[in-house]
């Protein structure tokens, strides 16, 4: 029983002492291992510091670096996944930066004064047009706009009382420039913005007037010479005839004559009503006196089962001699245009807060390249045309606050629609 006992407390000792020897050289041992541990993770701990970093960079719009590894496995994928995205977000940036700075620089060289003006009307941006024009070219970011407009010429600020787009002339007699004004509004960051622009169209308003003085000198030139020519030649056959004692063909020369100085007399009526047309003076009409009095200058049907029924019972305000003259020109051209006289026809009709006035015929119609060009003065297909007829009733009916416009019909012909308000 002794024995036992000693030997159990003997083992318990060996035992005790093992333990104790184990914990001792593992604690001796534990630093180094750590030490080691960490050694062998720092590249790694230091690369996802460098992944971290990066990443920052990137979110702050700074693409200027990559990363190095040159170890293998997944982390070298990571490293190269991360490398081509940082590539091609500094290939977008560089293209991005590039794209602005183009827009940048045609905003700021275009001759138009652009001017953006947020919802405080402060100016948010203004190119180099926009400086000189409103600025004295000072920079007008910030500045109010109202206040700019105090400073502006009289004209500038009328332009923008009127509201819309517009023009208006800058300047005296002696230099004046002309100007279209145009206002866009927009959101911009969920806010209402406005863009104004300032064109300046001087120059090309003013090319666009010697293009149209030379057409016009061309046109009377050519009608001149077409009536001057033959009225010199008879003049100098009728002198002839007087030396020669043939008396009885003096009448003819003399008719001839008389008739090309009518044409040409008419012709220059002809320009000189289409350059000094007055302002309409309105006065009411009963629109079958008027119509009555149309047809005995100039032939036309008139259906009312087609046309409406209200020409002889309505009533309108116009200028009664312009009217007239722009009708007998619709109704001069649809016989000149080849159709039968029955197929001339004029119609009336009541719409919404005005009249609509119909001039129809069967003749040969118009290209879309004479439909877009015929109500433009001087424009003509005719031979002998001077391209006012059209012009002319065009002018009348916007001098009255209508407008006309032209439409090929179904079946040939044109049809001429001239609407005028009530």
């Amino acid at each position: 029983m002794c024995v036992a006992i000693a030997l159990t407390l003997l083992l318990s000792d060996w035992i005790g002492n093992r333990w104790l020897a184990a914990a001792t050289a593992l604690a001796l041992l534990l630093p180094a291992l750590v030490y080691h541990v960490q050694r062998a993770f720092a590249p790694m701990n230091a690369l996802f510091r460098a992944l971290a970093g990066s990443v920052a960079s990137y979110r702050d719009g700074d693409y200027s670096f990559g990363l190095s590894w040159h170890g293998r496995g997944e982390l070298r994928e990571l490293v190269d996944s991360h490398n081509a995205l940082g590539d091609a977000l500094r290939d977008q940036r560089l293209a991005l930066v590039q794209r602005e700075l183009l827009l940048d620089t045609m905003v700021q060289n275009t001759p138009v004064a652009m001017v953006l003006v947020d919802p405080s009307r402060h100016v948010v941006h203004a190119n180099i047009a926009a400086r000189k024009m409103l600025g004295d070219g000072h920079r007008l970011e910030g500045q109010t706009f109202d206040d700019l407009l105090a400073r502006a010429p009289d004209a500038v600020r009328d332009a923008f009382e009127r509201g819309g787009d517009g023009m208006f002339t800058v300047g005296d007699e002696d230099h004046e420039d002309i100007y279209h004004l145009s206002r866009r509004q927009f959101r911009l960051n969920g806010r209402r913005h406005e863009l104004v622009l300032l064109r300046q169209l001087t120059a090309e308003l003013r090319r666009q007037e010697v293009q149209t003085w030379k057409k016009v000198i061309r046109v009377i030139s050519h009608e001149l010479n077409n009536s001057l020519a033959p009225i010199a030649s008879l003049a100098h056959s009728g002198a002839e005839l007087l030396r020669r004692g043939q008396h009885d063909k003096l009448p003819t020369a003399l008719a001839t004559i008389e008739d090309r100085a009518r044409h040409l007399e008419g012709f220059i009526r002809d320009y000189a009503r289409f350059a000094k047309l007055p302002s309409p003076r309105l006065e009411p009409i009963g629109w079958a006196h008027f119509l009555a009095q149309l047809r005995s200058q100039v032939a036309f049907e008139f259906d009312e089962r087609t046309y409406g029924g209200d020409g002889g019972d309505g009533s309108a305000r116009v200028d009664t001699a312009q009217l007239e003259q722009g009708l007998l020109n619709l109704l001069k051209n649809a016989h000149e245009s080849g159709s039968p006289e029955h197929e001339v026809k004029l119609g009336l009709r009541r719409a919404p807060d005005a009249w609509r006035i119909d001039v129809l015929d069967r003749g040969t119609g118009m290209n879309e390249a004479v439909l877009a060009n015929a109500l433009l003065p001087f424009y003509s297909t005719k031979r002998n045309g001077t391209g006012l007829g059209l012009a002319l009733a065009r002018e009348i009916a916007e001098a009255h606050g209508g407008r006309i416009a032209l439409l090929n019909r179904e079946g040939g012909g044109l049809c001429v629609s001239m609407v005028l308000p009530d």
